[in-house]
């Protein structure tokens, strides 16, 4: 069991267990859902292939219009 408190800001600092646990590192978003009997599930935030856009260098080139004129 891991404990953490709440500051006057209402911020959390999670445990290094649990950050571990989860494979969390900064800037990751937490995704909070509260249960009915209380119970809070922590996720991480799921990210779309959108969101990946342009994270990967290309291994491809596009010709530009001059490279294409000097096939021309």
């Amino acid at each position: 069991m891991f404990e953490a408190t709440l500051t006057s800001k209402g911020q959390l600092t999670l445990p290094a267990g649990i950050r571990h646990a989860l494979g969390l590192a900064a800037g990751v978003r937490i995704v909070f859902t509260p249960l009915d009997d209380g119970t809070v599930i922590l996720r991480a935030k799921t990210r779309s292939l959108l969101d990946l856009q342009g994270t990967l260098p290309s291994t491809t080139s596009v010709p530009t219009d001059a490279m294409r004129m000097g096939d021309a």
